[in-house]
């Protein structure tokens, strides 16, 4: 209990930090404040004064940061001006489709890998071993942005490039992981004693293997959220990273904040609890 009080307090400080940090990032960035409305040349002196007031943020940073944090712990996440809702709106709705995409890449990411990992280690061919280490060696060598094109251009769906994203990730651990287990002296006598592969690797070689699996789970989860976000933006997904993609345009600090912290949240959770699976799964620790 101890140990989950101060991971709580871990990530709520971090959370906070890389939130503020957005924060800073932003408000001093060059172009702040700007909007689209000061371009038009019909406007005068004093609309734009209005203007620019109405998007002027403290110019203290303390005074930001307090003002912002009030807000905040209030409940009240602020406005999004470049599309005019509410961004607690927004993220209720973009959220969960975002949720689903790394779900289905996640999913189908470890079923291709792990798939392909057992075929290269249970098959024992040279050929099968290449050819499946030709394909991760690919996939990992290209960006997830060329990916994204290369699906939109085929009209096939997003969700497939943040599955193709984790697989290399997967066989390659999971090879190696499991090649290293079949190595280990029970499991060579087991074979010794003739029996078959597929009781070998249920029960000598997978039960080894499984903790150092359910530990890299959390990994592929915040890879598969930080993939999803070039995705949705490129293939015009209506989820978090097409909405991180027009914030950052539009340069909305309200928005591109609670951005900053979900994406933070999300990978410190999925890395948390992958360990503590991992550490629950070993043997000796149950």
């Amino acid at each position: 209990m101890t140990d989950i009080l101060k991971g709580t307090a871990k990530t709520l400080i971090i959370v906070l930090i890389a939130g503020f940090l957005g924060a800073t990032l932003v408000r001093f960035a060059p172009g702040y404040g700007v909007t689209e409305q000061e371009l038009d040349n019909r406007l005068s002196a004093d609309s734009l004064r209005a203007i620019r007031q109405s998007h002027a943020a403290p110019g203290n940073l303390i005074a930001f940061y307090l003002q912002y944090g009030s807000r905040i712990l209030r409940g009240d996440l602020g406005f999004c001006d470049s599309m005019g809702e509410p961004v607690r709106q927004l993220i209720s709705e973009r959220f969960p489709e975002t949720m689903k995409s790394v779900g289905f890449g996640v999913i189908l990411g470890w079923a291709v890998g792990l798939s392909f990992a057992i075929m290269s280690v249970g098959l024992r061919s040279g050929a099968v071993d290449f050819g499946t280490s030709l394909m991760a060696t690919i996939a990992v060598c290209t960006p997830a942005a060329v990916l994204a094109l290369l699906c939109t251009m085929a009209q096939a769906p997003g969700r497939f490039v943040i599955a193709a994203v984790v697989f290399p990730k997967v066989f390659q651990f999971a090879r190696n992981l499991l090649l290293r287990s079949a190595s280990l002296p029970h499991v060579l006598s087991a074979n010794a004693r003739g029996l078959s592969r597929s009781r070998v690797f249920l029960r000598h070689i997978l039960p080894v293997a499984a903790p150092q699996l359910l530990a890299v789970a959390g990994v592929t989860v915040s890879m598969a959220f930080t993939a999803a976000i070039p995705v949705e933006a490129l293939c015009d997904m209506p989820g978090i990273g097409q909405l991180a993609w027009k914030a950052a345009l539009a340069r909305d600090l309200d928005l591109l904040v609670i951005l900053t912290m979900i994406v933070t949240t999300v990978t410190l959770v999925a890395n948390s609890s992958a360990e503590l699976l991992g550490k629950a799964a070993t043997p000796g620790n149950a």
